[in-house]
């Protein structure tokens, strides 16, 4: 499995509206691609749970990385650049996913963890593995996952919850506007 992410800084005054729209407009396009575990339409506006500027973005779980690859070959990144420019990819691999027992989807939290030099590489693996699954159990939480970047040694744990800011969640948080979840539904129960 591979997440995908990538965000486009937006003007201060820029109109939050049309990014809304155009959430609820493109989603629904996102409904059944084949393997697409899911993808999040997010916004962090300005002067609201905690963003100090508006930013618009998307998050995706890949099944695969060929579907990645796809995605980039067949032009559905294309509407991105032709709209925002070409932004830088964060891509992880993933080392574990893990469905909650919440459906409404209104956040997401990103926590991205150095692992320190010195720290033995399986036991760091096993216990943010664990820390994900345990992430999975809380209220409220419908998917968490957590990546590695094995260029920076870097981790990255998502969580998509129906909880607002301000809960046991810790990271950036970002708000959900659309969700599309084609293949959410076949990750396994936390």
């Amino acid at each position: 499995m591979i997440l995908a992410h990538y965000a486009h800084r937006l003007p201060a005054a820029y109109d939050v509206g049309l990014i809304r729209a155009r959430a609820a407009e493109r989603g629904v396009l996102w409904a059944d691609v084949p393997e697409l575990y899911f993808k999040g339409f997010l916004l962090r506006e300005r002067g609201r749970y905690g963003a100090i500027a508006n930013n618009y973005s998307s998050l995706y779980l890949w099944r695969q990385d060929e579907a990645f690859r796809d995605f980039l070959l067949t032009g559905r990144y294309r509407v991105v650049t032709d709209s925002f420019g070409r932004a830088d990819i964060a891509t992880r691999f993933v080392l574990d996913a893990r469905r909650g027992e919440a459906t409404e989807a209104r956040f997401v939290f990103k926590h991205e963890l150095d692992i320190p030099l010195d720290a033995d590489l399986e036991a760091a693996f096993a216990a943010e593995v664990e820390t994900t699954r345990q992430a999975a159990l809380r209220a409220g939480t419908v998917v968490a996952a957590v990546g590695i970047d094995a260029q920076t040694w870097r981790f990255t744990r998502i969580v998509v919850s129906a909880n607002a800011p301000g809960g046991e969640e810790e990271g950036t948080a970002y708000e959900i506007l659309h969700l599309a979840r084609p293949l959410l539904d076949s990750l396994p129960q936390a």
